[in-house]
């Protein structure tokens, strides 16, 4: 079995925890992969989180933002999110218990060949440009090159091929259920229940907003984008530059995200955003 272990940047508490976990899974003759950034300071050999697609199971370790660190190279491979962080909604195992969940995990594999897991939605966007953005398991971002007054972009949003929404804004953004939590949050937009097969588009400091809106997930976002110098799409974090007028398609990646072990607390998890 090939395991992969992606620990929070800068954070001995967290490199120490990985260093733990390498020698447990070496113990149970599984292959280690970790991160290159956390091998260093465990003086070993790393690799580099595009890689981590190539294993059975992906440990992270740390707070949501590792767990999507994670996921960018894991792709399909099933996540397990050890909590390092305040609120974690992507992880549900606690340090303490971390050593004995992956010996659980990696039982449960040898026995069955299987990884039990949740299926959770992740978002594409394509454009008329060249640029790329890795599939966001948080939300799809397109914003104007700034934010604030006289900056942002002129758009026009039409949801599975109806034209919903046209003005100015500093940006538009689609999430799904998994990331209501996070940015759309900030924005203004509204919690979803991660039971709910939906997405959420928010308006960003619009001129004149519609409401945020939640819709079917299958459906297509269609972002015309035009009047800025640029603009950016971003996924979970990472972004490309787009030159406007150009139109964003924003749908469901054809592969979701995977997560292990125990199911997040989403109440609980919601009782520590205060």
């Amino acid at each position: 079995m090939n395991v992969g272990i992606v620990a929070q940047r800068g954070n001995e508490r967290a490199a120490t925890l990985a260093g733990r976990l390498r020698e447990t899974l070496r113990d149970e003759e599984a292959t280690v992969r970790i991160d290159a950034a956390t091998a260093e300071r465990l003086d070993t050999d790393g690799v580099d989180v595009s890689r981590m697609a190539e294993n059975d199971l992906v440990v992270s370790i740390g707070g949501d933002g590792t767990f999507l660190f994670a996921a960018s190279g894991a792709k399909g491979t099933p996540i397990l999110g050890v909590n390092l962080g305040e609120v974690g909604f992507l992880n549900a195992v606690t340090p303490e218990d971390a050593v004995g969940e992956v010996r659980t995990v990696v039982e449960t594999y040898r026995e069955s060949g299987e990884i039990p897991s949740q299926e959770v939605p992740r978002l594409r966007a394509t454009g008329e440009g060249e640029w790329s953005v890795h599939p966001a398991l948080n939300e799809i971002v397109v914003q104007g090159a700034q934010r604030g007054h006289g900056q942002g972009l002129d758009y026009e949003v039409r949801v599975h091929g109806v034209r919903y929404s046209e003005g100015h804004a500093d940006g538009v953004l689609v999430s799904t259920p998994t990331g209501s939590t996070a940015y759309n949050l900030g924005e203004g937009g509204p919690l979803v229940h991660p039971s709910v097969n939906g997405l959420v588009l928010t308006e960003m400091c619009g001129t004149d907003p519609m409401p945020p809106l939640v819709f079917e997930l299958g459906y297509e976002v269609e972002i015309r984008v035009t009047n800025a110098p640029f603009a950016v799409v971003g996924s979970d974090g990472t972004q490309a530059r787009i030159d406007p007028p150009e139109t964003v398609t924003i749908s469901l990646a054809s592969e979701p995200a995977r997560i292990a072990g125990p199911s997040p607390n989403f109440f609980e998890a919601l009782s520590k955003l205060d």
